[in-house]
């Protein structure tokens, strides 16, 4: 098992990331509904509306696993989405919804890796990624690339899980993630490993103004910090700076 520990978090080689993916796709869209009481949908139609606004023309989704973000990045009139993963399975699943969605005129499906992004630079209006952020083998990699394939005055926007301050729901949330997540994933994947490690990355990663100084080091400006549902996920958005 190929692992590298830094300072903050432990990291998993992409071929891990990649297996652990592909084993826990065919269940993966009732877990997120079934462990998030489905408030995940509401994070990311609120992510959404922030870029409405801004009518983007392009727009790549990153670590779009079965394609829920860019499906909710949809409603945006004339807008044009790809959405990239290196997990294969997650994406026939999403190429599915796709279909029966009818949206295979606004959204096509990919094979890619956040750190290596295989797309010129200065190509997107927005590039977006939900929970997806603190999987990255390599963050610097992986937010150098968001930078470099935005146009001037581009939108990053990422949803990751976070660390609420608040007393009483970080005490429920660390004894619902260490033991109830693990539990109910377990049975429902098969996976033992999956639901152990996914709980685990959100406890190690930088939120709030952490990550916001994380992302102005890598060349972004006029970051905002939305927090969520007392603040166990949040939402950022970052322009790439010009000079």
């Amino acid at each position: 098992m190929a692992i590298e520990i830094t300072k903050h978090r432990i990291i998993y080689s992409q071929e891990i990331i990649r297996s652990l993916f592909d084993s826990i796709s065919n269940k993966y869209d009732l877990l997120n509904r079934i462990l998030s009481f489905g408030i995940d949908v509401l994070w990311r139609k609120r992510a959404i509306k922030l870029i409405v606004q801004l009518q983007p023309k392009q727009i790549l989704d990153v670590c779009t696993g079965t394609g829920d973000f860019a499906i909710e990045a949809a409603i945006i009139d004339n807008v044009k989405i790809i959405g990239v993963d290196i997990s294969l399975n997650m994406l026939n699943i999403a190429k599915h919804k796709i279909s029966k969605l009818k949206l295979d005129d606004k959204i096509t499906f990919r094979y890619g890796e956040a750190e290596n992004l295989d797309y010129p630079s200065n190509s997107f209006d927005i590039v977006m990624c939900a929970f997806g952020v603190r999987n990255f083998s390599n963050l610097q990699k992986g937010l150098s690339e968001f930078h470099r394939i935005l146009k001037d005055d581009g939108v990053a926007l990422i949803l990751e899980f976070s660390k609420t301050n608040n007393f009483l729901i970080k005490h429920l949330y660390t004894f619902y993630s260490n033991y109830i997540i693990p539990f109910v994933g377990r049975v429902i994947s098969k996976n033992n490993f999956a639901y152990r490690y996914l709980p685990k990355t959100v406890s190690e990663f930088p939120c709030g103004y952490e990550f916001s100084s994380i992302l102005e080091q890598f060349g972004f400006k006029n970051i905002k910090i939305y927090p969520q549902t007392f603040g166990i996920a949040t939402i950022y958005t970052a322009e790439k700076r010009t000079i």
